[in-house]
Parts: structure tokens; sequence; C-alpha cells
């Protein structure tokens, strides 16, 4: 029996998103210690995303849109707009700072959001990799098409493809697209495994798949999912984590240790700015 993992609502202020990692019933899904689905949302005229700069470690972030734009900066000095179809894959590793804002042309107007943003606990090899940031135009992601199906590999292998993002373990992340009647099997190749339906009504193995909920698949068996209507949907996972991770904000290790020490440079502003911005978020209380 797959496990279903309802989401907590979180309000951002006029803006909400639905977390389903971490959960009581699952830390994680292969590497993927935090999932986000953001929106849909329509932003009126002068609303917009902006949050601050903030720092990371441990880990390495993704974000996937199926609508709107974000604008990316960091304290290496990127700046990046991302679109629909394209990919930020930013390793935060021994320390970066990034703010994410709608973009300035987007604000004299109505503007859409929906997308997914993903943490990825990195292996314990790497967890203080030097930070990188890497951007991926939509036409450099493999596609599979077929009728009634458009699968996009994210990042890792799957379905035969493999995506150009670097990733540090085995890992299972692909954005999919199904008409209505379309089928698509999830193999058992990779040892951990979750769907995420954003929209439309799929049935797994015959039996509904709750919408904006993290269905965690049965280890070591096959998955057949069938659109009922339109759907779009997100496939995740990949290698167990080597060992237990501890998330405190936005810091993930596997030492207690390192995050007390992250909290500390954090607030003694060790950790690097990012140009342009004067806003910061202050450490959390607690």
């Amino acid at each position: 029996m797959a496990m279903i993992i309802a989401p907590r609502i979180h309000d951002l202020g006029g803006f909400s998103v639905r977390r389903v990692l971490p959960s009581s019933q699952a830390r994680n899904v292969g590497p993927f210690v935090f999932v986000d689905h953001m929106g849909p949302h329509v932003f009126a005229r002068g609303q917009a995303v902006d949050v601050r700069p903030h720092p990371h470690i441990g880990l390495a972030t993704i974000t996937w849109l199926w609508e709107g734009r974000f604008m990316h900066r960091d304290s290496l000095g990127h700046e990046q707009e991302i679109a629909p179809g394209e990919v930020n894959w930013m390793t935060a590793g021994s320390g970066i700072v990034h703010s994410e804002r709608t973009p300035q042309h987007l604000r004299g107007g109505e503007h859409p959001l929906h997308g997914m943003q993903t943490w990825v606990a990195l292996p314990r090899a790497h967890e203080e990799v030097a930070p990188a940031f890497e951007h991926f135009a939509a036409a450099a992601m493999p596609v599979l098409e077929r009728p009634g199906l458009r699968l996009t590999v994210v990042a890792g292998r799957s379905f035969g493809l493999e995506s150009p993002v670097a990733v540090f373990a085995d890992t299972l992340y692909a954005a999919v697209e199904l008409d209505a009647g379309a089928e698509l099997t999830v193999t058992a190749e990779h040892a951990e495994r979750a769907l995420y339906v954003f929209s439309g009504e799929v049935a797994l193995d015959d039996a509904e798949a709750p919408s904006r909920h993290l269905v965690v698949l049965d280890p070591g068996r096959p998955a057949r999912v069938r659109a009922r209507t339109a759907a779009r949907l997100m496939v995740l996972g990949g290698e167990p984590l080597d060992g237990p991770r501890h998330l405190w904000w936005n810091f993930v290790h596997s030492s207690r240790e390192r995050i007390e020490q992250a909290k500390q440079d954090w607030r003694a502003g060790r950790f690097g700015a990012v140009p342009g911005e004067t806003e910061f978020i202050p450490l959390p209380e607690g």
C-alpha cells in the first residue's frame, strides 16, 4: 500500500505553499528532504514574491516552474531569471546566500506562479563542497514524448534519459504532463520513489492518487499511472540517504554541531552578501 502524505499549508504573506516533506510520516524520499508546491496563484498588479537573502548549507536546491518566473541572485554574484521548463540548481555546500524575487518586468500587471521547490541533502562526503550555481535552458533538458505524454527529466536519470544537472547521488526527478487516458509506468529501478499530482485526476494502479498530496510508492514494485483527465505531476526519489539529516530553518546537515556553527555565522554576518541586496532574513529565535 502506497503511503499518502497530506500537505501542510504555509502562508508566506498572501501567498501559500503546500509542504509535503519533511513530514511525520517520512523525513525524506531518496535525497529529497524538502518539497514545496507553490501556487497555482495569480498575483495582482503590484503584488510579488520577495524572498529576502537567506543562507543554506549542506544541500542543493532545485526550482521547477509550470507557470511564472523567478529572479535568483546569490552571494557568488549570479543573477538569473528562471522561466517554465528551465532549471535552477544551486549547490549550497559549505554555505551560500540567495534571494528569490518576482522579476521587475512582471510587477506592472497580473502574473501567475505555479511550480515546485525542493531541497536534496548532499551526501556526507559532499556536504562541505564549494557552493555553486547552474542554470539550464529548457532546450538543454532531455524530454520523452509519445502520444498523450510529455516527460522532462529535471535531475538525475530516469525513463532512459539523463539530465545535464550534475547531481551528487542517484536521483529521480521528472516533470510529467499527461493527456486524459494516457499512462506512464514508474519502474522500480530507484530504491525510493514518490509522485506529486499538481493538477488533474490520476489513478495509481487503479486506485486514486489524490491531487496535491505526496504518494510514496511501494519499494521494489513498478507503478502504473493513468490520467483520468489531463494532468501534471512530478516523480521524485532516488537512492536512500547515507545516514540521518538534521534540518533547522534553511540548514541541512548530518552534524548538529555544524548547524549550530551556521547559526552563529549567519548571526555574525560571516556568510557573505548578495550583490545589490541590502535586506536579509534574520535568524529565527529558538
